[in-house]
């Protein structure tokens, strides 16, 4: 756990001076005051927005994991990122020139109806092989996600769409991140319910047993991954596979104890994320791979990894 902290902390320093504008220590250390807008205006928000992101998802992949009794169920897999999306263009629609926190709640709503729809799905479905069921919360966030891009098309919004499709933290800045914070105390609760949300794993009649309300954690939990889902897609886009693979790398050596594996799991997908964000700023420098494709050329690799695994256990 330390050693990751260390790293994290090693490589967050890092990420403060890589980029276009030359930014040194020692400038910020003599009071440059273009050093310090630069700082405090584009990098300090881009590095905080990118630990919130990475490791606010990742709780978000764990706790539908958790609740589903499957590995590969995320927010990707099961298509709350695109009912935010959804949500999303329909806030932009009908209230175009409402505020960000009103077309936030909107998406908040969709994809907590998306993902209560798909766990009721979930519920009724009988053969539950552990890679079946993404497959069918892909299928169902494609057919939601043709209704989305029918609409863009429509109402010419498709450059908006498109900019939801591909997460980027190059636009992180002073005035434009900051509703990521709303994620911070979601992440806490998350920790307080998560005995709960282990016993809810159980399924409900062990839940029940155990003098738990059972849909009262399950709602807990999807209104926590929901929230988190439709901030990310609104502020930064989406960051594909991350809420699947951080989970299961972390639960490979550090079990399934949700309250121990927690932390470790925001620690890994923000280190995750930042790992991402370098290697996209430094590839082509001084151009830019925006994050959600880096995310997601590494991502698919370690789920590919994880289904194969997954299969050989099985053999």
């Amino acid at each position: 756990m330390k050693k990751w902290v260390l790293l994290l902390l090693g490589l967050s320093i890092f990420s403060l001076f890589v980029g276009v504008h030359d930014l040194s220590p020692r400038a910020l250390w003599e009071g440059d005051r273009d050093a310090w807008e630069i700082f405090l205006i584009s990098r300090l928000p881009r590095l905080i927005s990118i630990l919130i992101a990475g490791a606010s998802v990742s709780i978000c992949g764990l706790i539908m994991q958790q609740l589903s009794q499957n590995k590969f169920v995320s927010p990707t897999t099961a298509g709350t990122m695109d009912w935010a999306r959804l949500g999303l263009l329909v806030s932009m629609i009908l209230f175009a020139s409402a505020a960000p926190i009103v077309k936030a709640a909107v998406a908040v709503l969709f994809a907590f109806v998306g993902t209560l729809l798909f766990m009721t799905v979930l519920d009724r479905v009988k053969y539950k092989d552990s890679v079946f069921i993404p497959l069918v919360g892909l299928m169902f966030g494609n057919i939601v996600g043709s209704v989305t891009t029918f609409l863009a098309y429509k109402y010419d919004l498709i450059q908006s769409l498109s900019a939801w499709l591909q997460g980027d933290f190059s636009v992180m800045m002073q005035g434009r991140y900051e509703m990521l914070y709303i994620s911070v105390p979601l992440m806490v609760v998350a920790y307080a319910y998560a005995n709960r949300f282990t016993i809810a794993g159980m399924g409900e009649e062990m839940a029940t047993n155990l003098g738990l309300r059972y849909r009262s954690i399950v709602y807990t939990g999807l209104i926590i991954v929901a929230v988190i889902s439709a901030i990310e897609v609104l502020t930064v886009g989406s960051l594909p596979f991350l809420g699947l693979i951080i989970p299961n790398i972390v639960s490979i050596y550090y079990g399934d104890h949700l309250r121990k594996v927690l932390p470790v799991t925001a620690l890994v997908g923000a280190l995750f994320v930042l790992v991402c964000d370098l290697l996209g700023r430094i590839v082509i420098y001084p151009y830019e791979i925006p994050i959600g494709l880096t995310v997601g050329v590494i991502g698919s690799g370690v789920f590919l990894y994880l289904l194969i695994r997954r299969t050989k256990q099985y053999v």
